[in-house]
């Protein structure tokens, strides 16, 4: 089946998208973060309403949060201006700006809102986007020179299993991978990077081994940030993928198990993604013990011993 017939059944499985306003940011958070080398930074993530990312992979479920067809002109701009328009602004290091989608693809994000979010930015040591590997370039130099702050770039590894890796759909590939970790570190902007946990295609029982493999290998390609994501149901790909015996959705204790064996790569700040941790499944006595000991972790990045459980037997 070729990349296209097989991001139209992708498409064609999926639950009907819920109307998104191009001119509302879907929301923002406000947290403190830890960096390479323990530092904690108080960070604003926007939620950016925008264009749909044209990739099609089989574990998205960012496609809900999008509109049908490209982002107005000025639309970017003027949802980041609102958020920041606050009474009281907070004091806050870096700005993180997820459209669920590519910042420099065109389509997804105009020209003039390049520029205006760089003068939104103006004020952040440094700025935070997220974008394919396939999509970074000129653009994304250009955004660099316009913000007085640090640009970091978020880029989805995913896996590196090899053949999950070429499944997925996301039409990238690890040299394609590694020339954009090159291209950003010679040029000044650091890489943050995604991984999967429990990515299609990987055999449950190797799943927490892939995942501490792809994120030394992100590390080993400079990521200065790498977050564990656990792969999430209710796109319809994946509910029959399940059915396929092709994914099992992960738990809470691979996540623990995942990021326990991740604390080892110092060099980078690498944390578990707890959006949406309550659909993990876990033992209902100890899940809020767990997912507090794993919030201590990512703050901390220091090993600490396990939530012990006579219900469930963990340890």
């Amino acid at each position: 089946m070729s990349v296209l017939e097989t991001g139209q059944r992708i498409r064609s499985l999926r639950p009907p998208k819920v109307h998104v306003n191009p001119y509302a940011a879907h929301g923002f958070s406000l947290e403190e973060e830890r960096r390479p080398e323990g530092k904690l930074e108080r960070t604003l993530t926007v939620f950016l309403a925008g264009a749909e990312c044209p990739f099609t992979c089989s574990f998205c479920d960012l496609w809900r949060w999008t509109i049908d067809g490209p982002t107005p002109p000025g639309a970017l701009t003027s949802q980041l201006e609102r958020i920041l328009q606050a009474d009281d602004p907070p004091a806050v290091d870096r700005l993180k700006l997820y459209n669920a989608s590519n910042f420099f693809d065109e389509r997804a994000v105009p020209s003039e809102d390049l520029t205006g979010i760089a003068r939104l930015a103006a004020s952040f040591s440094g700025v935070t986007v997220e974008s394919h590997a396939n999509t970074i370039g000129p653009r994304t130099l250009a955004f660099a020179r316009e913000i007085p702050g640090r640009l970091e770039v978020g880029v989805g590894l995913e896996t590196i299993h090899p053949v999950a890796v070429s499944r997925l759909n996301k039409r990238l590939d690890l040299p394609r991978f590694d020339w954009a970790a090159r291209f950003l570190s010679e040029n000044g902007v650091d890489l943050r990077v995604f991984v999967l946990l429990g990515a299609p295609y990987v055999p449950a029982a190797e799943s927490i081994a892939w995942t501490v493999r792809a994120v030394e290998y992100a590390v080993e390609r400079g990521a200065s940030v790498v977050s564990i994501i656990p792969v999430r149901g209710g796109n319809g790909e994946m509910e029959r993928l399940q059915a396929e015996g092709r994914f099992t959705p992960p738990t809470l204790s691979q996540l623990e198990d995942a990021l326990d064996g991740c604390l080892q790569f110092t060099s980078a700040a690498v944390t578990a993604d707890l959006w949406d941790v309550e659909r993990l499944p876990a033992c209902e006595h100890c899940r809020s013990e767990r997912v507090e000991r794993l919030r201590r972790l990512n703050q901390s990045g220091r090993a600490e011993s396990r939530i012990a459980c006579g219900d469930c037997g963990s340890a």
